[in-house]
């Protein structure tokens, strides 16, 4: 990769309600010493959040996502493009393909199965050549899981000598919403999978974005029952982000050459309580999680629903995404049983907003300034920054790692 570029950083949907908390991390935690620019299709709203940054030095670009050419010249100036821009599988795949044509580095937000599946396909090999390193995944799906497994490891390894087989990841203290960009992402998603075969059958897969050859392993699709958890003490139900997250934990067990075998197993819960209560929760929750895919499969039903749910560009008050938190913990151990670790990932922001604008702005900043181990390629959270985005996380962005 051409290392003279004009810009360290390019954001992409600057304008965006996550695009502008993004902006306002990159000003309060660096000032002036980060070279970034602001881009986005409308020149008149950029220079609007450039004027609530109170920061009239910040260069702003104007750009068109459906524009191959424009979104080639993003790409070739700068080392990195940070884009907020989606529902991805819509208005993602140009700026993927100039980026990794380029050899520039490239973080977005997505969770859309589906589009990953197809940039990997398309886009390995010509950013393996470039050496652009493409990270999916950089929000609260799926850093706290992808990266919670890599810490919870480390520690297991530290402590027995040994990687544990089996992880079990579950959400505990949780405040806030999903995002209205993700609500949209799901729902394209949804709109894909009722009119393409081949895209519920991705779906259906809980290794589909590993390497194309290493598509299986022990586990199946999330149980979406209502469970009671003997190493936790509580009932647990299906949690909305584990069918991502755990497909990208899976793909950077894959991608790192098996560390944790290849009969490593991975499971994502959500806690509710040991009680009755908790089993009721867990219960309603688990038929939510049965009947939302159905309905939401269905056109109308899916465009009255779009009616109730946040718009893309709308989100939490400040003090909302202030008041925000989340944890999940982490409890690795052994086949037989004999050595197991616990670790918690926690945030002190609103998982959809705060926490995932502040985890997007430092894994660019990683991207442009850290020394990284890998090449050019599809990555993973884990598998391309590992221990130097835990260190920004904790430093920056208000996440913590910690055995427990």
């Amino acid at each position: 990769m051409n290392k003279e570029r004009e810009f360290d950083i390019i954001l992409w949907g600057a304008t965006g309600f996550t695009g502008s908390l993004v902006a306002r991390h990159f000003v309060d935690t660096y000032g002036g010493d980060l070279n970034w620019a602001m881009a986005g299709r409308n020149l008149k709203k950029l220079e609007h959040v450039r004027d609530q940054l109170n920061s009239p030095s910040i260069p702003i670009i104007q750009a068109d996502s459906h524009d191959q050419e424009g979104m080639n010249t993003l790409a070739n100036r700068t080392k990195v493009i940070c884009t907020t821009v989606g529902p991805y599988a819509s208005y993602g795949t140009p700026l993927v393909a100039a980026c990794a044509k380029a050899g520039t580095h490239y973080c977005d937000l997505t969770g859309e199965i589906q589009w990953m599946s197809s940039t990997i396909q398309d886009y390995q090999n010509i950013a393996q050549a470039s050496g652009a390193r493409i990270v999916h995944t950089c929000g609260f799906d799926s850093i706290p899981s992808d990266l919670g497994v890599f810490y919870t490891q480390q520690q297991m390894l530290n402590a027995h000598g040994v990687y544990a087989d089996h992880v079990k990841a579950r959400v505990g203290k949780f405040k806030g919403g999903a995002s209205g960009g993700t609500i949209a992402s799901m729902m394209v998603m949804m709109e894909q999978m009722s009119k393409d075969p081949n895209i519920r059958k991705e779906l259906e897969n809980p290794y589909s974005l590993n390497p194309k050859g290493e598509q299986s392993g022990l586990d199946g699709l999330d149980d979406n029952r209502a469970i009671f958890d003997d190493d936790f003490g509580q009932w647990t139900s299906p949690f909305v982000m584990a069918s991502v997250n755990a497909r990208v934990v899976r793909r950077s067990n894959a991608l790192a050459d098996y560390p944790y075998g290849r009969d490593f197993r991975y499971d994502e819960r959500q806690l509710t309580g040991e009680d009755k209560r908790g089993q009721k929760k867990a219960k309603g929750i688990a038929l939510g999680s049965k009947l939302t895919p159905v309905f939401m499969t269905i056109g109308p039903v899916r465009k009255l629903a779009g009616r109730f749910l946040p718009k893309p560009g709308e989100g939490p008050s400040p003090e909302e995404q202030r008041t925000g938190h989340f944890e999940m913990f982490f409890h690795g151990c052994s086949a037989d049983g004999t050595k197991a670790i616990r670790a918690r990932v926690s945030g002190d922001r609103d998982p959809g907003y705060g926490a995932t604008s502040r985890m997007l702005g430092e894994s660019a900043v990683c991207l442009s300034q850290d020394n990284l181990d890998c090449g050019g390629g599809l990555w993973t959270p884990a598998t391309s920054m590992g221990n130097q985005l835990i260190d920004r996380l904790r430093e920056n962005a208000g996440i913590q790692f910690e055995q427990v």
